[in-house]
């Protein structure tokens, strides 16, 4: 095991900042491919969802590539050396921090909510199905569908958090990344979800909003899970189909 620094910086920035260091020294070279994520994983003593936000995060600074089916490979021309932006953060970070909050917030709004407010969550809920179809980036209809059961908290500090979580998903280039590759996959809002916490607000039900509302943040943590490990299946299938065709090349001399 490597041991990282406890210097409180975000984990996935430490393994990034290490390997970053790294290739500036020539311990890996141009062109040359990284060791597995596997390997990564156990050389950090990190789990592997943070060896892939570190992975993308060398990808933005512009130091490794992806090369599909292949692996990660460091890039031929080094850009300057720069410093990921403090306020990049990870999605699953975010979304973990949206379970948190926006399960209480829900369970607050249960008790407060109104008809109103419950007819725009459910033209929000067929909004969310038009972006789906579509393939829209950012999910707009998503953001409101949230930041109206905040609303109907009657707690405008909650309303600020809810907000500010949301923002920070925009302004990360990091969490937009790995968000954008769920969303090639086929990962999008699922309106089901969407509308058992619309139910569960109707019935004023605090227990059931929260658990409706924790449950869906857990299938997006889920789904990230899913779309990220679904990319390294790929490379590694790729690696064994590789390493088997050479030895059959070789098995033939």
């Amino acid at each position: 095991m490597l041991p990282l620094p406890a210097n409180g910086q975000r984990l996935y920035r430490q393994v990034a900042d290490a390997i970053a260091a790294d290739i500036r020294r020539g311990v890996y070279a141009a062109g040359q491919r990284l060791p597995s994520e596997r390997d990564l994983a156990e050389t950090f003593d990190v789990s592997r969802p943070t060896v892939r936000e570190a992975m993308i995060t060398l990808e933005i600074l512009g130091l490794v590539e992806a090369r599909h089916g292949s692996g990660i490979y460091v890039t031929e021309q080094l850009p300057p050396s720069e410093a990921a932006a403090e306020l990049d953060i990870g999605a699953f970070e975010l979304t973990e921090a949206r379970r948190l909050v926006e399960g209480e917030v829900a369970a607050l709004a249960a008790t407060t909510i109104t008809d109103e407010e419950l007819a725009v969550l459910a033209a929000l809920l067929r909004e969310i199905g038009e972006e789906n179809e579509r393939n829209a980036v950012g999910e707009q209809a998503d953001r409101r569908f949230h930041l109206t059961i905040a609303r109907a908290s009657r707690n405008t500090a909650l309303v600020g958090v809810v907000e500010q979580l949301w923002d920070m998903r925009y302004k990360s280039p990091l969490c937009m990344a790995m968000l954008e590759r769920a969303r090639t996959v086929g990962d999008h809002p699922r309106v089901e979800e969407h509308q058992r916490i619309v139910q569960s607000l109707a019935a004023r039900d605090p227990q059931a909003a929260r658990a409706a509302m924790r449950d869906h943040l857990g299938r997006v943590i889920e789904g990230l899970l899913e779309a990220t490990e679904m990319e390294a299946v790929q490379r590694a299938r790729a690696e064994v189909a590789a390493k088997r065709d050479e030895l059959r090349r070789r098995a033939g001399v």
